[in-house]
């Protein structure tokens, strides 16, 4: 297990380097330049480039990528172009709002679709099965964005059980808080439920089919009694493949739905800084998602070694 952990974080070092480098250089091959942006397009020379040198723009490449990347290993994110912020503050303070909202919808995500998956790979070919297939397929086509915005119809304004929008804050208590984020939750969690559902009745019924289940079944299980006991638990590691990335998903597509209930988190500010040509903040935003994403795969990949013994005692 030991062996497996270390090479596992081994290929995590590895992936946030090669990421590092992409976000960076990507960035900076945008065209326009944010210190004009910034003091507009009649702006001198001699200010641009003071400016510039205020910014820490005006070095070269590698020495920009350093200071970046140090800044960060240091907790130092630096400071906004637009705001003139710490952009570490300014993570802090939208994160607050976009972590709960991921977890949140990511818990009504399996609350959801493992009760659905289980229920209609327990009935297979039946009218339960052809039901509950139906609806997942119809939560995966309909867009999240345009399901937000009839919730937002229905409960909001005819209703009035939620606010339309808004984040009060924590301060305000937190079932205010929680009730806030109910409907962009709700949206988020919704497709997917249905991908998930549809992901565990695959792997239910792929293993079901396997020589142990029929062994279970020959001395005296009954199906369902064989599901549970054998076949769930071989049936999760493609389950936690896709709750890993849909967390990713949640923590860091959630832009939309941001937009729609007016919440002030991470998806809001990358689309607020690319608008403001806020190169820093941008850099470090998607650098702060990608790290939650490799940090995710790499608790889903021990997970999977918790689940099935084999993982640990690979060579």
């Amino acid at each position: 297990m030991l062996r497996y952990t270390l090479t596992r974080l081994l290929s995590l070092a590895i992936s946030l380097i090669v990421a590092s480098v992409v976000i960076f250089l990507a960035i900076e091959i945008l065209p326009g330049d944010p210190a004009a942006f910034m003091l507009g397009v009649n702006a001198q020379e001699d200010t641009l480039n003071a400016l510039r040198d205020q910014l820490g723009l005006n070095g070269s490449l590698w020495e920009r990528y350093a200071s970046w990347v140090g800044g960060m290993l240091s907790g130092d994110f630096g400071t906004s172009y637009t705001y003139r912020t710490p952009v570490a503050e300014m993570i802090g303070e939208r994160l607050w709002i976009s972590l709960p909202l991921a977890l949140y919808a990511l818990a009504l995500s399996t609350l959801i679709a493992f009760p659905a998956g289980i229920w209609a790979a327990s009935k297979r070919g039946s009218a339960v099965d052809v039901t509950v297939m139906g609806v997942t397929q119809l939560g995966v086509a309909i867009p999240n964005f345009w399901f937000a915005m009839l919730m937002v119809v229905v409960f909001a304004i005819n209703l009035r059980w939620f606010s339309a929008g808004g984040f009060p804050g924590w301060d305000e208590g937190f079932w205010i808080s929680i009730k806030s984020l109910t409907l962009p939750a709700i949206a988020l969690a919704l497709p997917q439920a249905s991908i998930l559902a549809r992901v565990m009745r695959s792997a239910l019924l792929d293993t079901l089919s396997e020589d142990f289940v029929r062994t279970a079944r020959a001395k005296g299980l009954s199906r369902r009694q064989a599901l549970r006991r054998h076949a769930l638990r071989n049936a999760l590691i493609p389950v936690l493949t896709i709750i890993g990335l849909q967390f990713s998903f949640l923590l860091a597509g959630g832009i939309i739905i941001e937009n729609v209930f007016y919440l002030p988190g991470l998806g809001r500010l990358i689309f607020q800084a690319i608008s403001a040509r806020d190169l820093i903040v941008v850099e470090s935003v998607v650098m702060l998602l990608v790290f939650a994403v490799v940090i995710v795969n790499f608790a889903v990949e021990i997970a999977y070694a918790l689940v099935d013994p084999r993982l640990r005692h690979r060579r």
